[in-house]
């Protein structure tokens, strides 16, 4: 488990068909170390503070080993904070991680709270219309780290991990309920039961399962 790069970037002002889109995620490498807080990376911001940011999705996470997809889809090398993550990793996969599970990152502890939810502002940074929809297909979706202690990181920052959740709930298993099984009520039910859940999917979760429910 490893950094890749630590990315950040301030909201910017875009033109996309002749109107103007306020977006955050236009992030770039940094070599000097950053001051992580509860809701942010120092240097970084969000552009809407409704969907992005904030103590349950402090820092956007994406693994290095998508990118080749991407790069086949978009016939063109990316740089990495491409996707507007935060932190380009290594060896920390959708498949893998779990919601709750906890890690050390320099004087930083974090921990997982959903998977990122791709939007369409990530289609118009790729020029991509379909790049949402791929994401969720793929499940090269990315996910969040709500910060428990803040501190200073860098890139060369070593990730440890200090603790597994016990209910072993991967962010590809919560995706696969979020956009494809989404009748799945026993496990619908589970997930929204997670204490390391975000507020907002933990929300978006048991709305559905009132919804089944009717």
């Amino acid at each position: 488990m490893e950094i890749v790069s630590l990315n950040v970037g301030l909201p910017q002002v875009i033109q996309v068909q002749g109107k103007e889109l306020t977006t955050g995620i236009f992030k770039s490498p940094v070599s000097s170390s950053l001051f992580v807080s509860k809701v942010q990376a120092e240097g970084d911001g969000q552009a809407d503070l409704s969907v992005h940011g904030g103590p349950d999705k402090a820092l956007c996470v994406y693994p290095e080993e998508h990118y080749a997809f991407w790069e086949q889809e978009l016939g063109k090398k990316l740089e990495a904070g491409t996707f507007g993550e935060n932190l380009t990793v290594r060896g920390l996969l959708e498949t893998e991680v779990c919601i709750g599970d906890t890690f050390a990152i320099g004087e930083v502890v974090v921990q997982i709270t959903q998977p990122r939810q791709p939007c369409h502002k990530l289609a118009k940074r790729l020029d991509l219309g379909t790049a949402p929809l791929q994401m969720q297909e793929t499940g090269y979706t990315g996910y969040y780290f709500r910060v428990l202690v803040e501190g200073r990181l860098d890139k060369d920052s070593e990730v440890k991990l200090i603790s597994k959740d016990k209910e072993g709930i991967t962010i590809a298993y919560a995706n696969q309920i979020k956009y494809k099984e989404k009748t799945n009520a026993e496990a619908i039910g589970r997930i929204a039961e997670l204490p390391a859940l975000s507020a907002s999917w933990k929300q978006s979760f048991l709305k559905r399962l009132v919804e089944l429910q009717a």
